[in-house]
């Protein structure tokens, strides 16, 4: 069953949220995992790569933007996308980073699942949502609050 992490950060920007996400990645591919971004649209994906190049001169994390055409199973690769289910062409997937408003419908052909919380009121109530939602479900949750 997916294993679901919300992340509770001090933050209240988008940015933080995606510089996180980051972080987060970098790590599950440090660990060997195969990594999914999942963005609220083109413009968050399209930072996302661009930032994954940039956020830290000390890392490297192989990615691409997910696309019709994109090879989702291509080995050592995290892939970025929005709104299509293009995470779900895989059979099981490592993890699923989510930074989309709703949750995927996609969601339980990873392992693990990681919602990322901001203290903005939009992203707020977005993730309460989706707790709610695994929640109601059974799924196994973890609060990280790093707020301290």
């Amino acid at each position: 069953m997916t294993k679901v992490d919300f992340y509770i950060l001090g933050a209240e920007s988008s940015e933080q949220r995606q510089l996180f996400a980051c972080r987060l990645a970098e790590k599950a591919f440090k660990l060997g995992h195969s990594i999914y971004i999942h963005s609220e649209d083109q413009a968050q994906a399209n930072a996302l790569d661009q930032l994954l190049w940039s956020w830290r001169n000390s890392s490297f994390v192989p990615h691409q933007l997910e696309t019709k055409e994109t090879d989702s199973n291509a080995q050592g690769l995290l892939n970025i996308g929005f709104n299509r289910g293009q995470g779900s062409s895989t059979a099981v997937n490592g993890l699923l980073i989510n930074l989309s408003p709703t949750v995927p419908e996609f969601f339980s052909r990873f392992e693990r699942v990681s919602e990322i919380v901001v203290q903005s009121a939009t992203v707020i109530e977005s993730t309460r949502s989706n707790y709610r939602f695994y929640r109601d479900r059974g799924y196994p949750l973890e609060n990280h609050d790093l707020r301290k």
